[in-house]
């Protein structure tokens, strides 16, 4: 889509399904993950259609000045935008995500700490819980989304990030139920009474990576939400330990892990004496995703 002369050898007219077609195979060339999803994400946002609707128009033509920012958001992402960024959302739990260059991008994987977390919870009629690092709010929000009586402190060291997280939550109607607060770690609830679960999906990528992750992420997404110091368990130590103290006994743990850390992460928590440790929950991929970690009764 550089030119009519090289994307327009013949009079055939720009529908929907030449549009797509091309735009998969260009974007399969530049090393795409998700071509197709890409292409189609893209086109949506253009028309202000849901993606479903692309199937349904399929031969519909499509004019030249909509043809013109599909164009630029194509070039955008073959420079290695990420598609949330050029949409401005991204879907998490079923639950359309306001996101921007100041939060890391919500993960499918990132679904199993909220899984964790729901079925912890479900015989608790009012939870408590913290969910530190929230960024755009996901965890957050798709757990008071999914458990109504829940009431979250959700924490983030950047402004920015805070400020998409609110707006995420009014939109979801559930900000009656998180307090957002600013600050490093647990410090901003240290105070509070002991909660029932605590959750994070903390930096965790050993500083040395950072330069091997694929340009999207690499160059995209806040370094802060991805640097986890040296060996990639700098805020994950620290986090199990300040978390100790402010859970009540039986209450939860539940952190993201990167896939190399299952046995690193469970030495750190066997180490603090302080809990049970559940079995690693793994993802759809069967990677170890998340570990889960009840509090001990004091001796």
């Amino acid at each position: 889509m550089t030119s009519d002369r090289e994307t327009r050898p013949d009079d055939e007219p720009w529908t929907i399904r030449r549009l797509l077609t091309w735009t998969t195979d260009f974007l399969t060339r530049r090393g795409a993950e998700s071509p197709r999803l890409d292409a189609e994400v893209m086109l949506a946002q253009v028309l202000g259609w849901e993606r479903v609707q692309l199937y349904t128009h399929w031969e519909d033509i499509i004019g030249e000045r909509a043809r013109g920012e599909f164009r630029d958001l194509v070039r955008r992402r073959a420079e290695g935008a990420p598609v949330a960024h050029l949409v401005g959302r991204k879907e998490f739990y079923s639950l359309a995500l306001e996101v921007s260059p100041a939060v890391l991008i919500p993960r499918p994987e990132t679904e199993f700490v909220v899984v964790e977390f729901l079925d912890a919870v479900k015989v608790i009629d009012a939870p408590r819980a913290v969910d530190l690092g929230t960024g755009s709010g996901c965890v957050a929000i798709a757990c008071a989304h999914q458990k109504k009586t829940a009431r979250i402190e959700a924490i983030d060291l950047s402004p920015d990030a805070l400020a998409v997280a609110r707006r995420n939550a009014e939109k979801h109607g559930v900000a009656d139920r998180i307090r957002f607060h600013q600050g490093d770690l647990l410090a901003p609830v240290a105070d509070e009474p002991p909660f029932d679960a605590i959750l994070s999906n903390p930096p965790y990528i050993p500083t040395a990576d950072i330069a091997t992750l694929e340009p999207g992420v690499r160059d995209h997404e806040p370094r802060m939400a991805l640097d986890g110091g040296p060996d990639g368990l700098r805020v994950v130590a620290r986090l199990i330990r300040d978390a100790a103290p402010l859970l009540r006994p039986g209450g939860h743990l539940i952190l993201e892990i990167g896939t190399a850390q299952e046995q690193p992460v469970r030495s750190l928590i066997e180490a603090a004496g302080a809990y049970r440790l559940l079995p690693t929950v793994h993802d759809l991929r069967n990677h170890p995703r998340v570990i889960h970690a009840v509090r001990i009764e004091e001796t």
